[in-house]
């Protein structure tokens, strides 16, 4: 992770300025791949929820209001996806004080497990340092939509990711300022703000959770995202970034960071975001979701109800490492049966961010199956199956994110 200087900083945001813009002008808005267009059928689409009006509604699947897809062929061709396309992911309602948001450096933050404990404002945290990250937010059930057994929860496809950058306060130069963690602290442990009702158990409400003290060498504070204000919709004021980790680790309105040497009691912790079996009951025995693994899939061509001219395609998409780099990509045209290398354009944002690719095709006039997978720097291949579970977590078979394209 690097950390900048104010001269260094303004370059990044700059940069990441130009990117997000080229990326609003390359993507193209249309249906998307894999389910019903939402406004297919003589069905409205629904309408975005206030808190995310300022979406590029065009480019989204509203599943509820606290979910918000992003559609597969709304990614563009740039490694930054624009804010104002990026997905939604609420496991409950976000808070609605309007204060906190007119007023984001007053927001505050308690810390303890550590030597000395204590509260922050947003204010005080800047003054702390300063580091940008970019990285890969992702929703831990992207992709359920392609689980045969049809687990409950939003069934995402592709949308329910993106690639971003936060920037704020390095994890390890908060503890420098409260003199190091306890002895003995085995995990970090996010509070969200959301409130909780009255007369509910806390614990089945509060979204808590807790990752391995590892986390934190690269883990932020942060209160921006892209070089603007971090939004209500995605956490603002504050929100703990934890790269390489799915996204319900990155708690919004994060209002307590507590060093602990247990797990939170909460059941976001406890029993959801687990490897359970299809069909088991959940157990605090099974092993938590946490990092990511290596990915990639095509945005284009990707769209089944148009016809590709035949001759030279350009096939493009992304790819990612997870929790190191992805190294290397290939691209098959014919559902996996032969494959070949394809080629990163754009600039290298890191180990945490994904890489735009391109290979190029002569496809004859047929009906073609496109696919990619991706190798990352710890050697991991994308695989061809998916990891079975009760869930529909962590999808990143290659076969399920195959399109299918009309060549003419």
């Amino acid at each position: 992770m690097e950390k900048l200087t104010n001269s260094g900083r303004r370059q990044m945001l700059i940069s990441t300025g130009s990117i997000a813009a080229m990326a609003g002008l390359a993507g193209v808005a249309r249906a998307d791949l894999g389910k019903p267009d939402p406004g297919a059928g003589g069905t409205a689409p629904k309408s975005l929820p206030s808190y995310a009006s300022w979406k590029d509604a065009d480019s989204m699947i509203v599943h509820s209001a606290n979910t918000i897809e992003t559609k597969r062929t709304a990614f563009g061709s740039s490694v930054i996806t624009p804010t104002n396309r990026l997905f939604v992911r609420n496991n409950v309602a976000p808070p609605t004080d309007a204060s906190m948001m007119k007023e984001p450096d007053s927001w505050t933050l308690e810390v303890s497990g550590v030597a000395k404990p204590r509260s922050f404002t947003v204010a005080e945290l800047k003054t702390l340092g300063l580091a940008a990250v970019p990285m890969v937010l992702q929703c831990s059930g992207n992709g359920r939509a392609w689980f045969p057994h049809k687990p409950s929860g939003t069934q995402w496809t592709v949308g329910a990711a993106g690639c971003v950058v936060f920037t704020g306060v390095p994890v390890k130069a908060l503890l420098e300022a409260v003199g190091g963690m306890s002895e003995g602290m085995v995990y970090m442990t996010s509070t969200g703000g959301e409130p909780i009702p009255q007369g509910l158990d806390p614990n089945t409400i509060r979204v808590e959770r807790s990752v391995p003290i590892s986390a934190i060498e690269d883990a932020i504070l942060a209160w921006e995202i892209n070089g603007e204000a971090l939004p209500l919709a995605h956490g603002g004021p504050l929100r703990i970034i934890v790269p390489g980790y799915t996204g319900v680790n990155s708690i919004k309105y994060i209002k307590q960071l507590a060093f602990t040497k247990e797990q939170s009691p909460a059941k976001i912790q406890q029993t959801s975001y687990r490897w359970t079996a299809v069909g088991e009951k959940p157990s605090p025995k099974d092993e938590s979701i946490w990092e990511l693994p290596v990915k990639s899939w095509i945005n284009f061509p990707s769209d089944p109800e148009q016809t590709v001219a035949a001759g030279r395609v350009q096939i493009s998409g992304i790819a990612m490492g997870g929790m190191t780099a992805a190294k290397s990509i290939e691209v098959s045209v014919n559902g996996g049966k032969d494959w070949q290398k394809a080629e990163f354009v754009g600039p290298d944002l890191g180990k945490y961010a994904w890489r735009e690719f391109v290979f190029s095709a002569d496809l004859a006039a047929g009906t073609h199956e496109l696919a990619c997978r991706a190798t990352n720097e710890a050697g991991d291949t994308q695989p061809e199956a998916r990891r079975e579970n009760n869930r529909g977590y962590i999808n990143n078979s290659w076969r399920d994110h195959m399109v299918s394209i009309k060549v003419a």
